[in-house]
């Protein structure tokens, strides 16, 4: 029975088929098997749903902020409702284990907790004026259809901290996920349909750049997009959003630093940083890549990494017993393979790892790696790797550590291990990125602005400063 039976395009309200019937199968990342089909959206489909947003979007923006702020906190009932469908969702598209499922689901869920009650706070100001009896008024208003363009990686929090904010804000969103992971974001679009959204308010369509991309790109309704993906797709998507002059927001690629202190707590650095790293098989934008170690504390720090590395479990995300599943598919594990061999070549040593490996007859698993003697100029250490693979370095000083760490394009996320305040402030100050974790790698939360600087992208998602990017400002003068 396919996953996805009762699921398909949401289009004015209801769960369809595709105009001409097309399907196409989702692929088990981990016994590379179909989980079932979805349809995929014509372009008169993806027209269907922006004609629909404009309706939806003219009957949500005249709903209070109250009213939307319940509609909200209906969506997160009905989901922590369906929990358990949607941890089992995510788990089967992207093979993370149950555990982090969970962790994301909970954290979507957060999202549209935190956006009901900012529904209620989209303030403005009164400022008086020059002129005798005047006075200028701040009104804040939603900027219209928005877009929302998700990656796989995670297919429910990413969809959550696009769709919420745009709710809270007054606008329709057309959700566009990953084929690779579409059914999470259903399972959430149909929290939406249950908890009493008005039709149009959110579509979801499915399929190739042609048949969604372009046309919800070349629409002058829609105002806004909103992109977690990577630098490449961002760089086009400005460029495409600049002939309809769209709002844009987005978080893009990462390629973060970590520091280790000589005066970190080893044990906390190393029991923190292990598991961080192989989450999600390091398919994640913010998992830390390049590991610049003080060289007082770098071959105890990669023998610690390495021991906590090699006993990771891998398996199927589905078994309570898995620490790491798989990469998302054959093309991710054909490249980090590639960066590895290109590592070695150029003299780095494969701690441990460095391979798939041979005890899984199917599946795009590949080994927890750490890399040692790792130089700058390295690809692995110069790109974003997006795997499972800790490249790791010596430093000697806190002026080098902090200048090879800046020397990226990406300004995502950084962090850094210290018992010194002194130097856990000058850090946060000098690292270039737009999150910086000192001895903690918890930045994603509802109630905080997560997004990056430089090539990782533009804009913000979660806290209040999230909803901003959805909301076009006002000015009115107003004499008597």
């Amino acid at each position: 029975m396919s996953m996805y039976q009762n699921f398909g395009l949401f289009i004015d309200g209801q769960w369809r088929e595709a105009s001409d019937k097309a399907r196409a199968p989702v692929v088990s990342p981990v016994h590379e098997r179909a989980l079932g089909e979805v349809p995929v959206a014509t372009p008169s489909d993806t027209q269907e749903a922006l004609e629909s947003a404009a309706k939806g979007f003219a009957l949500w923006k005249s709903r209070t902020a109250f009213e939307r702020a319940d509609a909200l906190h209906r969506i997160a009932d009905e989901m922590l409702r369906r929990k358990d469908e949607a941890v089992r969702m995510i788990s089967s598209e992207t093979g993370k284990p149950l555990v982090q499922s969970e962790r994301e689901w909970g954290l979507a869920t957060d999202q549209f907790r935190w956006s009901a009650e900012e529904a209620r706070r989209i303030y403005g100001r009164v400022i008086e004026t020059r002129v005798p009896g005047g006075r200028f008024e701040v009104l804040h208003e939603p900027v219209g259809i928005a877009a929302a363009f998700t990656a796989w990686n995670f297919p429910a929090a990413l969809v959550a901290r696009k769709v919420a904010p745009a709710l809270a804000a007054g606008c329709s969103t057309i959700v566009r996920p990953s084929s690779q992971t579409p059914g999470t974001a259903m399972v959430m679009v149909d929290c939406i349909r249950a908890a009493g959204i008005p039709a149009g308010v959110v579509s979801l369509v499915v399929g190739p750049t042609s048949t969604t991309y372009t046309p919800i790109m070349a629409s002058a309704a829609v105002r806004k997009v909103s992109l977690t993906g990577s630098t490449r797709v961002g760089q086009q998507m400005i460029k495409d959003a600049a002939e309809t002059v769209k709002k844009v927001s987005m978080e893009l690629g990462g390629n973060a630093p970590l520091i280790i202190y000589d005066d970190a707590d080893l044990d906390m650095a190393l029991n923190l940083s292990v598991p961080t790293k192989y989450a999600n098989a390091g398919q994640v934008c913010v998992t830390p890549d390049r590991f610049f170690v003080h060289e007082s504390m770098h071959d105890a720090f990669v023998e610690g990494f390495v021991a906590r590395a090699s006993a990771l479990k891998l398996g199927d995300g589905l078994d309570s017993a898995t620490q790491m599943g798989p990469l998302i598919n054959s093309k991710r594990r054909e490249e980090i393979e590639a960066i590895v061999a290109e590592a070695e070549k150029a003299g780095a040593k494969v701690a441990t790892g460095g391979r798939a490996p041979s005890s899984f007859n199917a599946g795009f698993f590949f080994e927890p790696t750490v890399l040692t003697r790792v130089e700058d100029g390295m690809r692995v250490f110069a790109e974003e790797n997006f795997g499972p693979i800790a490249a790791i370095t010596p430093f000697s000083t806190d002026d080098e550590a902090i200048a090879r760490a800046n020397a990226s394009d990406m300004g995502l996320s950084a962090y850094a291990f210290t018992n010194s305040p002194k130097r856990a402030r000058r850090t946060v100050a000098e690292l270039k990125a737009g999150m910086v974790g000192i001895n903690s790698f918890a930045l994603a939360a509802a109630e905080a602005p997560f997004g990056g600087t430089k090539y990782s992208g533009m804009g913000r998602e979660g806290g209040t400063e999230g909803i901003s990017d959805y909301l076009d400002t006002k000015l009115a003068q107003i004499v008597f």
